[in-house]
């Protein structure tokens, strides 16, 4: 039976993770949301008693590799654990294995790479004067597809884009990540066998993040936890005031509604402790709290004397020159470059402050989502094999390797490769002999898996599929790295930048919102903090959308935190931005550095 010391969770934590019916935990920013999740599979990965399997869905593949990290070095056996996002789970357990009763997916399919469907999309929007690929996203519910566009007056276009979008997947036998949600939807509503089967296989449901859940994910879950009577049981975690995805479908489900889609008793728990951030940054983004939640502050940090200031007058011109002040300001008190996150609402603003950042404090690195010089599409198979490529091997690098290994090896079973001579150790071998002297990241790649296959004595073009990933990969790394270039990222290509991807975080980070979930620095800067942007323009009359967004940037600080908006930043002909309607209005006692 696995087991913690005292100190390793406080009253609430350790009451969720003992707690025998199934649970519906909201938790606050750096309440240990992660920590108790961990614990809490790690706890019924103990407790197994037979074969069946413990689920957890995380919201990104960095997440699951986290938890399962973390559970491992606690010595618990995970064989009996599937970990990874809605999207896998549903590629892995139900198209799979039962996609041959769909017509669409019977004779094979293969998952759009994001920057092929760009490029589709750009040319199926060519022909419509004020519609790009970016107005074309899409979420299905039970019903059909819904726009993510909220401007009315591009909807007819956009059905017609999208109506041929669909006839080319078809034709072509593709489906995107909508369409996998969709597709196993419909296997699940249609073959009333499956969700009885996945009950009886899956003792326990782990879902992180929910308030970023779509309607139709929750009813997949809900259907085998139904099909499974209490059977199956689930723990399901999240914030709903960092509910950021609405124009995608995501939101935070009430607990009587997920009650009844599931159909089981759930107890409502909640995690009320910010061990994170200070008294006062946690006043600060308290302002914005759209959910009623408790957050009390009771870690190391909570009565840090925080600096939280916002700047209303800077002009976007002067706006570098601040934003280099304040690193500076931070790094000489002593935060570590890693610690400082400089934000926006939109990477087109962080595109051209990045190269700037760079070129004005040559001295510090910058790291970032943003920053990743390929494709970084976690589903293609070759972006898996770089994980591999590009990391050293190390004691501490071993058992994130070797699970790395196991999934390239799955992956090339799938594709139809006998993999029976090839086991994760003899690949992690072959790959550490590899020995190239190429300093252009996607030319050592290129070679890297040319030579590794040669060595495996697997033939490429036998294999159709890995030929279209193989495609696929470079067509979007090559178009990525020549984006960074032209804003500036004369480096970006360089096989040592490469390298840098899957190490632990250095340099500063330069994150959007959206892609700082989760994260938590010292210093946060966040610029762009205008109406418009925060709030995105297409919903500029949420007061909650904004609220959601700034509840985030401050959550995401534990002794600084430092708010930016600009003047002056164009607006096209609507002149210039104002600063965020909600942000303006709060009355908070900023501080003035």
């Amino acid at each position: 039976m696995f087991a913690w010391d005292a100190r390793d969770l406080n009253e609430e934590q350790a009451a969720a993770v003992r707690e025998e019916s199934s649970v519906f935990l909201i938790a606050c920013p750096g309440s240990g949301k992660t920590r108790t999740l961990t614990y809490k599979i790690a706890y019924e990965l103990s407790r197994r008693t037979d074969k069946r399997i413990v689920v957890a869905i995380t919201y990104t593949h960095r997440a699951a590799d986290e938890i399962q990290e973390r559970i491992e070095a606690m010595g618990v056996d995970t064989s009996g654990l599937w970990i990874g996002t809605i999207h896998s789970f549903c590629l892995e357990w139900i198209i799979k294995p039962y996609g041959v009763y769909l017509p669409e997916l019977a004779r094979g399919y293969r998952v759009l790479d994001r920057h092929d469907r760009e490029l589709l999309l750009e040319r199926l929007c060519a022909p419509y004067s004020g519609v790009s690929h970016w107005d074309c996203d899409y979420y299905f519910n039970e019903s059909g597809y819904h726009l993510g566009c909220a401007d009315a007056w591009k909807h007819e276009a956009l059905h017609q884009i999208l109506q041929e979008y669909f006839r080319e997947l078809a034709a072509a036998r593709q489906i995107d990540f909508e369409l996998i949600l969709w597709h196993a939807h419909t296997l699940m509503r249609d073959q009333k066998h499956i969700a009885p089967l996945l009950s009886q296989v899956f003792s326990y449901i782990f879902v992180d993040e929910y308030q970023d859940t779509k309607q139709i994910q929750y009813s997949l879950l809900a259907a085998i936890l139904r099909a499974g009577a209490r059977r199956t049981k689930t723990f399901i975690v999240g914030d709903p005031n960092q509910a950021i995805y609405g124009s995608l479908g995501g939101y935070a489900i009430s607990l009587p509604e997920f009650r009844a889609l599931a159909g089981i008793p759930i107890e409502e728990m909640a995690l009320s402790r910010n061990y994170r951030s200070s008294n006062r940054i946690i006043s600060q983004f308290s302002n914005f709290n759209v959910h009623a939640t408790t957050i009390e502050g009771a870690g190391v940090n909570a009565s840090f004397p925080s600096m939280v200031s916002y700047n209303r007058q800077i002009a976007h011109t002067g706006l570098h020159d601040e934003l280099i002040r304040l690193i500076q300001v931070s790094l000489a008190a002593g935060h570590a470059p890693e610690e400082i996150c400089v934000l926006a609402p939109w990477w087109t603003l962080l595109a051209s402050t990045t190269r700037k950042l760079v070129a004005m404090l040559p001295d510090q690195q910058f790291d970032g989502p943003g920053l990743v010089p390929f494709s970084n599409d976690s589903d293609n198979y070759w972006f898996k094999l770089s994980k591999i490529l590009l990391t050293e091997s190390s004691p501490g690098m071993l058992v994130r390797r070797m699970r790395w290994a196991n999934e390239v090896i799955d992956d090339l079973e799938d594709f139809g490769v006998d993999t029976s001579p090839l086991t994760p150790r003899l690949l992690l071998r072959e790959c550490n002999a590899i020995a190239i002297s190429e300093t252009d990241g996607l030319a050592y790649l290129h070679q890297a898996f040319a030579i590794l296959f040669g060595r495996l004595g697997v033939d490429l073009d036998s294999f159709p599929p890995l030929i279209e990933h193989h495609a696929a990969f470079f067509r979007s790394s090559q178009a990525r790295i020549a984006k960074l270039r032209q804003a500036g990222a004369s480096y970006i290509n360089d096989v040592s930048f490469f390298k840098k991807v899957f190490r632990e975080r250095t340099g500063i980070t330069v994150s959007t919102i959206h892609g700082v979930k989760g994260a938590e620095f010292d210093v946060v800067i966040a610029f762009g903090l205008l109406q418009g942007m925060v709030p995105h323009f297409s919903e500029t009359t949420s007061h909650a959308a904004a609220s959601k967004l700034l509840y985030v940037v401050g959550s995401r600080a534990r002794k600084h935190l430092h708010l930016i908006s600009e003047v002056g930043r164009p607006q096209g002909r609507y002149g210039s931005y104002e600063p965020t309607k909600v942000l303006a209005a709060c009355m908070f006692g900023y501080d003035t550095c």
